[in-house]
């Protein structure tokens, strides 16, 4: 499944954020739990920097989802 996210005129969102505004996670620990595991790669690359800033273009896949981030 691939849907897109807009920042709305934000710079980036911390990848933990990202997760939990999409609904891939319940909460905020839950999503920072499965970067920590490296369940969470970013434009295909494992990433498990927590706070790691998603800008527009960047590719986001976790558990069978993806989400491209758009400005």
């Amino acid at each position: 499944m691939s849907e897109t996210f807009s920042l709305e005129g934000n710079d980036f969102i911390p990848l933990c954020n990202l997760l939990k505004v999409l609904g891939w996670c319940d909460s905020g620990a839950m999503a920072k739990a499965v970067i920590d595991e490296g369940a969470v790669t970013v434009n295909g690359q494992v990433e498990v920097r927590k706070r790691c800033k998603i800008v527009a273009g960047q590719v986001v896949h976790f558990n069978g989802q993806t989400v491209t981030v758009s400005e």
